[in-house]
């Protein structure tokens, strides 16, 4: 079974409640694979429907490494970041995985770790917000990325929208990326009432959300 301890301290920009939360720690992630890279770009494609198969926590864990993992010293992450200041907030809704309970968790990529949000298995509400679109629904996990834009406004302006844009887009093509070499489909969902979103995740006041990215067996 998984291990599940007790945050005791508060990370960076995620201001903890009174109560302290369960977070679950994820598997140190491979890098290194079979799949060349090359090879990842050619067989990339957008896949919306998905087998009744469970994912691992393994597999969770490179998926979510993959999109905003830690990969340097000073906190550089696997996407770039304008100004290295990392506006993205990743959640994952967990549906059906191997010893992991349903829910919606956020990650937090300096200890590689997830924290609960919402318990419960939410894909039915997260696909009515979605436009009834069924790779939502039916993919064992959802990623969904929000953004606080302020951290890069901060110091580029209204430009600073743009390159928020621009990372999540990086951001999305590295999880495309590590689905081909898991052998996963994933696709990328834009449609989405943002407000609804929100309600459903809890997500903060100051964030918002971009990109919905359904992910399951082949």
């Amino acid at each position: 079974m998984v291990s599940v301890v007790l945050l005791q301290a508060k990370e960076k920009d995620e201001p903890m409640s009174k109560d302290k939360s369960e977070i679950i720690k994820l598997p140190e992630p491979a890098y290194k694979s079979n799949t060349l890279v090359e090879e990842a770009l050619l067989e990339r494609r957008s896949v919306r429907d998905y087998k009744d198969k469970p994912l691992t926590l393994a597999e969770v864990s490179q998926l979510l490494w993959a999109a905003q993992g830690i990969t340097g010293s000073g906190g550089l992450r696997t996407a770039p970041s304008a100004g290295a200041l990392y506006p993205l907030e990743v959640y994952i809704f967990i549906g059906n995985v191997k010893d992991l309970l349903g829910g919606i968790y956020k990650y937090r990529p300096h200890k590689h770790e997830l924290g609960m949000v919402v318990k419960g298995d939410k894909r039915n509400e997260l696909y009515r917000a979605a436009l009834s679109q069924s790779s939502v629904r039916d993919a064992p996990v959802v990623i969904v990325f929000s953004a606080v834009y302020e951290r890069t406004t901060v110091k580029y302006g209204e430009r600073g929208i743009r390159y928020v844009h621009m990372e999540a887009g990086h951001a999305a093509q590295n999880i495309f990326l590590q689905s081909v070499s898991l052998d996963l489909g994933a696709v990328v969902i834009g449609a989405f009432y943002d407000d609804e979103v929100k309600k459903i995740m809890k997500m903060p006041d100051r964030e918002q959300p971009l990109y919905i990215m359904p992910v399951g067996k082949k």
